[in-house]
């Protein structure tokens, strides 16, 4: 039943098409597959970049101005003054080496991203063997490592997302949920994409966005014209 869905929602996309950014968000409700659940919708750029240099390996992170549709449980690993500011801001849990010696000796993981500050890092680092394959090693470069833990914990509950360009030179990221309103998916895909292009490598040569794709959790992929929505 699913295939043939997909083969009715893949009829309606034209593949060699890059349509408009407006455009293209306006089919996304027409590719839903899933009959129950609120498919999320997600961007894959490929850019014009060899992440195997250093100098090119393009990583950040963006508060989408209308969230991902999802509420992410966050931790915060810190002293108890900052545990408490974390919580008041927000956080699912707070705490220190409790909650280190928690994850790596119970392999506890009820939580989706996880804030540190600096002076707690020496602990982190017993655990980020567990924690950096599934993507929520604290990093500075991204603001998870900070003392403004308020900041942090309010970012990532309002719909902050963290990427990082993958081997063959593709970023994926969720820009929001099937049933979000076509502008506000056309909003949150403007503000990734402004964002990406600030990180551009200064060594990167030639094109540097070379495509965009967007779909829904088992939809079809839909190219979107880069030449709609780059915010430079």
């Amino acid at each position: 039943m699913a295939g043939k869905k997909y083969r009715a929602a893949a009829e309606k996309v034209d593949r060699k098409r890059r349509y408009p950014l407006q455009e293209a968000v306006a089919l996304i409700p027409e590719m839903k597959i899933s009959g129950k659940s609120d498919e999320t919708v997600d961007v894959a750029v490929r850019l014009g970049v060899n992440p195997k240099h250093a100098d090119q390996m393009v990583r950040g992170a963006v508060v989408l101005p209308h969230g991902t549709g999802k509420s992410k449980k966050v931790l915060c690993i810190a002293k108890p003054d900052k545990a408490k500011e974390a919580l008041d801001a927000g956080a699912d849990y707070a705490g220190g080496e409790e909650y280190v010696n928690k994850i790596k000796d119970e392999n506890w993981f009820d939580f989706d991203a996880v804030v540190a500050t600096p002076d707690m890092m020496g602990q982190v680092g017993k655990i980020g063997r567990v924690l950096g394959p599934r993507g929520l090693m604290p990093n500075p470069k991204v603001g998870t490592v900070t003392m403004d833990v308020k900041k942090a914990v309010g970012e990532l509950k309002a719909g902050r997302v963290e990427f990082r360009v993958e081997k063959a030179g593709i970023v994926h990221s969720p820009i929001g949920k099937a049933s979000f309103e076509t502008s506000k998916l056309a909003e949150n895909l403007a503000s990734f994409m402004d964002t990406l292009m600030k990180l551009k490598p200064s060594t990167a040569k030639g094109t540097y966005v070379k495509s965009i794709t967007i779909s829904s959790t088992y939809g079809p992929g839909i190219k979107v014209d880069p030449a709609t929505v780059e915010m430079k």
